[in-house]
């Protein structure tokens, strides 16, 4: 009789870790405006650390429907896994010790990496990219700027895709292997044009061939029966998955970078 056929291990994934890992509480993030909660998942073995934010701690928004925001976090990197670009971390929808909520993946920061900065200059220096001017005290202004950086160009068009309300600097996390990631999403997808960044430094210019590329996959993937139409379904409204393609196609027929409306504050308070 042969020996039974060995099943290998299955790899755990770290999307596993988030939705079936047993999650405990280690401490709170106190800057953040909404209950964020930092923990660690374990599966199988494995262990990662992550940052799991209650449905039930949410504050409620003028704006946004109330207990939403988990939800939008969610809709974000669903967004970003389909350009390809992997700008958003590992992001769940789960049950945890304070109910129902969002759980991502933790970002090591690698420090050093500077993506903002405040210059006495009136125009940005090559490599870099004006955002605009900023009372500094005493009556002095400086240029904000941020790098001219493909990574940060990537992240300007996803925001634009998903109506990012509040794209601060803080929600910049540089990591290993030179990847770059955005956090906070809970305030996306919204109707109304709400675009709050600090990557205004595109605003106007010509799209990127792979932007292109990325945007009329996401218009595919937005189709009636697309992939991500059925993602965003059980986590946004229709008429928000609606506006969502309305903002790709705009984006594919002007071929450019949005500009600030002139309806909205453009940069978000804080900036950073």
């Amino acid at each position: 009789m042969s020996a039974p056929e060995r099943i290998p291990p299955r790899s755990v994934t770290p999307l596993d870790l988030l939705t079936e890992g047993e999650l405990t509480v280690r401490g709170r993030i106190r800057e953040a405006s909404n209950a964020a909660l930092f923990c660690t998942v374990v599966h199988e073995g494995q262990e990662a650390s992550c940052v799991y934010k209650p449905i039930a701690g949410e504050r409620p928004l003028w704006d946004f429907p109330d207990g939403t925001l988990a939800e939008r976090e969610v809709a974000a990197y669903a967004v970003s896994e389909t350009t390809g670009w992997g700008l958003v971390p590992p992001t769940v929808l789960r049950d945890g010790p304070y109910g129902e909520g969002m759980c991502q993946l933790w970002i090591d920061v690698v420090p050093g990496a500077e993506l903002l900065s405040l210059v006495d200059r009136e125009e940005p220096e090559a490599g870099w990219k004006a955002i605009g001017f900023a009372e500094v005290g005493e009556g002095r202004t400086a240029l904000l700027v941020h790098a001219d950086d493909e990574r940060l160009r990537r992240l300007a068009v996803l925001d634009a895709v998903i109506n990012n309300a509040d794209r601060k600097g803080g929600h910049l996390l540089p990591a290993a292997e030179e990847r770059l990631y955005g956090i906070d999403h809970g305030v996306t997808f919204n109707v109304e044009n709400k675009l709050r960044t600090l990557l205004w430094g595109w605003a106007g210019e010509a799209l990127t061939g792979e932007a292109v590329e990325a945007l009329k996959g996401l218009k595919e993937a937005l189709g009636p029966d697309g992939t991500l139409t059925a993602t965003l379904t059980s986590l946004i409204t229709a008429a928000e998955i609606d506006a969502t393609r309305a903002r790709v196609e705009a984006m594919l027929t002007s071929g450019i970078h949005p500009e600030p409306s002139g309806e909205w504050p453009a940069i978000p308070w804080p900036p950073v």
